[in-house]
C-alpha cells in the first residue's frame, strides 16, 4: 500500500513537471512575439498622437495591451496559483471623446506599468519561461545520443551535449548520465521555475508602492477638496442667512414692536405695518426654502435623482429634455453629488454656451451611474477651464467619479459624468 502511494506520488510529480515544461514552452514561444507586437504597436501609436492618427488608435491598442496583461494574470492564477491583482485603472466614461480617452489612458500609471511589463516579458520573462521546458526536454536528447544518435550527429567530429564532448559510446553514456541528472532536476524544479516566471510577472504587473503612494495622494487631495468645499458651503449658508433671512426677521421684529405701540393709538398705521410684516414673513419663508433647496432639495430626498433633475430642468430658461433609466436609488451622498454636478453643468450651459436646447441622460450600468449633459451651443468648454468644471471634478473625485468633456469649436458640447455606485 505504501509502495503504491509512493508510486502514485512520483507519477503525479512527474506529470506536474511535464505540464510545467509544456506550459513554459508555450509561454516562451508564443507570448514574447505577442508582447513585442503589442509594444511596437503601442509605441508607434503614441508617436502618432501629435499627428492626429494616434488619438484614434492609441485607446484601442492600449485596451488590447490591458486584455493581454489580464490574460497573463488569469494564466498565473490557473497554472501556478499566483495571484496578480489588477491595478485600479483610471475610469474612463464610455461616451468619452477619443482625445479624452487617449489623455486619460496615457496619464494612468497602470498603463505605463503594462507597457513596462511587455519589455520584461519578452526578455527576462522569456528566459524564465523557457527554463522548465529546457530542463525537462533537453535530457531526452542526451538519452537519444547514448542510444546511438551521436554517430549521426558527430559525423566524424566532436558533438557536444551540454559540457560533455561525445566522441564515442563511452562519452555518449556520459551524456546519458548528464541527461539523467538534468531530468531529476527537472522533476524537482520545473514547477518552481514556472512559478518563478509568474512571480516575475507579478513583480512587473502587480501594484507597487508607487501606485499606493499615488492613491494615498489622490485620497488626500480629494479629502482636502471635500473639506474645503464643505467649509465654503457653510460660509455661503451663513452669509445667506445673515444677509437675507436674518435681516428680514430683525426688520419684522422691529415692525411688530412698532405695531404693538400703534395698535391702540393709530390702528390704520398698525394695519399697514402688519401687512408689511406679513409680506416680510412670506419672503423670509421663501428665502429659507431656497436655502434648504440649495443644501439638499426636498424633491431629491423624497423622489430621487431622476425626478430632482427633471424638476431642475423645468426651472431652466431653455428647453431641456431629460431621460432617466434608473432601477433604484443610489446612496444619499452620491445622489447629492450627482444632482449638484448636473445643476452646475446646466447652469454653465445656460450662461456660456449660447444654446437653445439642452438634454440630460441618466442611467446606471455595470456598477456605474452615468450622466450625460449636452447642449447645441457654440462649444469650447474644457475640463478644468475655470467655468465650474474644476469644482465638479473635485466633487466627483470624492466618490472616485470622473468627468469627461467633448466640446469642439462650434459645438455641440457633451459633458459625461460617471460615479461608481450601487442602486437599491
Amino acid at each position: 500500500m505504501t509502495t503504491d502511494l509512493k508510486s502514485a506520488g512520483v507519477r503525479a510529480r512527474f506529470r506536474d513537471a511535464a505540464l510545467a515544461a509544456v506550459r513554459g514552452l508555450v509561454l516562451a514561444l508564443v507570448m514574447p512575439p505577442l508582447s513585442a507586437l503589442c509594444l511596437t504597436l503601442a509605441v508607434a501609436s503614441v508617436a502618432l498622437v501629435p499627428f492626429g492618427l494616434g488619438i484614434f488608435t492609441t485607446p484601442q491598442i492600449l485596451d488590447a495591451v490591458r486584455d493581454f496583461a489580464d490574460t497573463r494574470r488569469r494564466l498565473a492564477a490557473e497554472w501556478c496559483g499566483v495571484r496578480i491583482p489588477a491595478p485600479a485603472h483610471r475610469r474612463i466614461p464610455g461616451d468619452a471623446h477619443a482625445w479624452t480617452r487617449t489623455v486619460l489612458m496615457l496619464s494612468d500609471r497602470a498603463t505605463w506599468r503594462d507597457l513596462w511589463w511587455l519589455v520584461v516579458d519578452m526578455t527576462a520573462g522569456c528566459l524564465t519561461a523557457a527554463l522548465p521546458a529546457v530542463l525537462f526536454f533537453y535530457p531526452f536528447e542526451g538519452f537519444a545520443v547514448a542510444a546511438g544518435l551521436w554517430r549521426v550527429l558527430a559525423d566524424g567530429r566532436t558533438y557536444w551535449y551540454g559540457f560533455v564532448p561525445v566522441t564515442g559510446q563511452p562519452s555518449a553514456l556520459g551524456a546519458a548520465a548528464t541527461a539523467a541528472v538534468l531530468l531529476v532536476a527537472a522533476y524537482h524544479l520545473a514547477p518552481g521555475l514556472l512559478r518563478s516566471h509568474f512571480t516575475l510577472t507579478r513583480a512587473a504587473l502587480g501594484s507597487g508602492r508607487g501606485e499606493l503612494t499615488e492613491r494615498v495622494k489622490v485620497l488626500t487631495e480629494t479629502r482636502r477638496d471635500a473639506v474645503g468645499t464643505s467649509a465654503a458651503e457653510l460660509r455661503r449658508i451663513e452669509r445667506d442667512l445673515h444677509d437675507g433671512a436674518q435681516a428680514r426677521l430683525v426688520a419684522m421684529g422691529m415692525d411688530l414692536s412698532v405695531i404693538e405701540m400703534l395698535v391702540e393709538k393709530d390702528p390704520a398705521q398698525a394695519k399697514l405695518l402688519l401687512a408689511r410684516a406679513r409680506r416680510n414673513s412670506a419672503e423670509t419663508l421663501e428665502e429659507l426654502r431656497d436655502l434648504v433647496r440649495g443644501i439638499h432639495p426636498p424633491v431629491l430626498a423624497e423622489r430621487g435623482l431622476g425626478d430632482a433633475v427633471r424638476a431642475l430642468a423645468l426651472r431652466l430658461p431653455l428647453a431641456a429634455e431629460v431621460t432617466v433609466e434608473l432601477s433604484g436609488r443610489a446612496e444619499a451622498p452620491v445622489e447629492s453629488a450627482a444632482y449638484f454636478a448636473v445643476s452646475e453643468v446646466l447652469t454653465n450651459a445656460v450662461k456660456h454656451s449660447g444654446a437653445d436646447r439642452l438634454w440630460v441622460d441618466l442611467h446606471h450600468t455595470e456598477g456605474m451611474l452615468r450622466i450625460a449633459v449636452g447642449d447645441n451651443g457654440r462649444g469650447g468648454a474644457v475640463a478644468g477651464g475655470g467655468t465650474g468644471l474644476t469644482g465638479i471634478e473635485r466633487r466627483l473625485g470624492t466618490f472616485d467619479g470622473v468627468l469627461a468633456v467633448s466640446s469642439p469649436a462650434g459645438g455641440p458640447t457633451l459633458v459625461t459624468l460617471e460615479i461608481p455606485c450601487a442602486l437599491s
